[in-house]
């Protein structure tokens, strides 16, 4: 299991930690599934994960009501993505009538391929339309921020829908939301092509975890480096520019005699950053 922040501008994550999740035997012992342990462990680090957001951005995987309620019960707000065939209901246009019971919570089911414009707002988006509206997820037991997004090929039988249980937000937001959760799969996309995560040969459970997360670390660190440097991201270029820092500095110290410093200062970023630009 990841976790990762995400700057939702920018487009960029720097991952917060690798968790080990348990085995079937374990969970059985826990009298847990796999989304239970991942609502409780997130539960659990609540204070340091608030600190930084509320909002937590799950894939469809996530979208069940055991992971959503608890999230919500302890102040998180969950953006994921429903399957194509989920209940949902247009929320009821009827006014209080001052007469003695509750009034309707919705109206009929939405029928996706033929989806009430009337209800919606429609945002410009590539590739696509786009519509958002607030609905009753019946799964939930509660309104959430509903996006339809319909493929550019006109076919209605294709779309997908993304939620978030904070039904204030528009159907733009929504989407910008989860379509950045993937910036975390980069990370460990990079953890595993230049950082080694794969490598470890331990068994041992802790050193794993020391190992998983030491590598996820390194991926931050490049990143952290190559925004000091004012340099586009690459972790390929962060190690060549860090490679041919350390062969300069090697040369001049192999040579045994006093650089010219005016010299080097001038050059110095160049030659560093030669391989990484070409990269």
């Amino acid at each position: 299991m990841g976790i990762g922040v995400i700057d939702i501008d920018n487009h960029e994550c720097m991952t917060l930690g690798s968790i080990q999740t348990p085995d079937c035997k374990t969970l059985d012992n826990m009298d847990k599934n796999l989304v239970d342990w991942y609502s409780c462990y997130l539960i659990s680090r609540k204070d340091k994960l608030q600190s930084i957001s509320k909002t937590v951005v799950a894939d469809a995987f996530f979208s069940k009501e055991t992971f959503v309620t608890p999230m919500c019960e302890n102040s998180f707000h969950v953006i994921s993505r429903f399957r194509n065939d989920v209940v949902l209901y247009y929320p009821t246009l009827e006014k209080k009538t001052g007469k003695r019971g509750h009034p309707k919570w919705f109206d009929g089911r939405i029928d996706f391929a033929n989806l009430d414009l009337t209800r919606c707002k429609e945002y410009e988006v590539n590739k696509g339309k786009l519509y958002g509206l607030r609905v009753y997820a019946k799964a939930f037991k509660r309104y959430v921020s509903l996006a339809v997004w319909y493929p550019m090929d006109g076919r209605t039988d294709k779309w997908q829908l993304y939620f978030s249980t904070d039904d204030s937000m528009d159907g733009r937001e929504v989407l910008d939301y989860y379509r950045t959760r993937f910036q975390l799969e980069f990370c460990f996309r990079d953890g595993k092509q230049h950082a080694g995560i794969t490598n470890c040969q331990s068994t041992d459970f802790r050193k794993l975890d020391f190992h998983f997360n030491a590598s996820l670390a390194a991926v931050n660190l490049a990143k952290a480096a190559c925004k000091r440097l004012g340099i586009a991201y690459s972790i390929s270029s962060c190690k060549s520019f860090i490679h041919n820092a350390y062969m300069l500095e090697r040369f001049i110290c192999v040579f045994g005699i006093n650089p010219d410093m005016q010299v080097i200062d001038k050059l110095f970023k160049e030659l560093i950053l030669f391989t990484a630009r070409a990269a």
